[in-house]
């Protein structure tokens, strides 16, 4: 029974103490965050020792492994420290929103960074898994294109985006990562940006909408779209097309019932409107891999190269959308 910190009380941080109670083979031990009403409800709800420092989670030596899901600005202080007791690190994405402070980061760190798995959850989802399963495989033949569509149901607060590093690092970074998942290591990035939304998001310095072309270096091709507002609920699909067919992952819904009638056929119920309701498993089979890892000693996947990769991607995508210019990959 591995035993696990909570390194942060907000929304993602409960998402993840949900999928540690959910396993049989960790048990969450203690939680902080610096809001005593957040990590008192955790702690309470979860049966863990509550602290508004980090510093008894991260110098208990019985403790085996935090997960960071603290504010991006936090993050390597609190990896950094982690590692270096011992411990092993589950990481929300991204690693930080400055390249230059990761890959200092990874200079400090040096081989402890084996230790850190980043949170790309949507490698986990048991739809997209299979398509990537069946790929490698073999099944249609050489990847050439892949499809990935990512739409929020609604744009969020203003003040949000202001501190979230903005679009592509914030929300398309989870397809950046995707895209290599099937692709490998990308060599271009095209990027073509967007305010159609909402003024507030526009006045904040960001976009709203997004469409991304991206080359891997053998040269197939990948399409991410991302808008802040979808009206039919939380988009999210993967196609990847190749010389012999096509896999898709369509949108969920909360039954497979279907209506038709006179007027409708095969009318289906609304989509998942909430990140939850769609990746709930995959954020379970995220940690059990990372319980497996710690278990095993072996290197957790996505590991923090990953987080690095899909960084640079999104500053990629930035610079190609300010210079109207392919962006190469060095």
């Amino acid at each position: 029974m591995k035993r696990i910190g909570l390194l942060g009380c907000g929304r993602i941080g409960q998402v993840h103490a949900a999928s540690v109670a959910a396993s049989p083979r960790a048990e969450l031990v203690a939680v902080f965050d610096p809001f005593g009403s957040a990590v008192e409800k955790v702690g309470r709800d979860y049966g863990a020792a509550a602290y508004t420092s980090p510093d008894p989670i991260l110098d208990d030596e019985s403790i085996d492994a935090v997960i960071v899901a603290s504010p991006t600005p936090t993050h390597i202080d609190l990896l950094t420290r982690a590692v270096r007791r011992g411990k092993g690190v589950l990481c929300e994405k991204p690693i930080d929103l400055d390249l230059a402070r990761v890959d200092a980061c990874r200079e400090e760190l040096g081989e402890l960074t084996r230790r850190v798995m980043l949170g790309f959850n949507r490698r986990f989802d048991p739809s997209f898994a299979d398509v990537r399963a069946r790929v490698a495989a073999g099944e249609i033949g050489g990847l050439e294109q892949l499809t990935i569509i990512s739409r929020d149901p609604a744009a969020p607060p203003a003040g949000y985006v202001e501190t979230s590093g903005g679009l592509f690092r914030d929300m398309m970074i989870h397809d950046f990562d995707m895209a290599r998942f099937f692709l490998g290591d990308v060599a271009e990035v095209t990027a073509l940006g967007a305010n159609l939304i909402s003024p507030e998001i526009e006045q904040a310095g960001d976009i709203d909408g997004a469409v991304v072309s991206l080359r891997s270096v053998d040269g197939r091709l990948a399409t991410i779209t991302n808008s802040r507002r979808c009206a039919y609920g939380y988009d999210q699909r993967l196609e990847a097309f190749g010389e012999r067919g096509a896999l898709e992952a369509r949108n969920q819904h909360a039954t497979s019932v279907r209506f038709s009638g006179a007027h409708t056929t095969d009318a289906a119920p609304p989509i998942h409107h909430f990140f939850l309701d769609r990746y709930t498993p995959a954020y379970r089979a995220e940690f059990d891999a990372f319980v497996t890892s710690l278990e095993t000693g072996e290197n957790p996947s996505p590991g923090f190269d990953d987080g690095r990769a899909a960084l640079v991607l999104a500053d990629a995508a930035a610079e190609s959308l300010r210079s109207g210019r392919t962006v190469t990959i060095a």
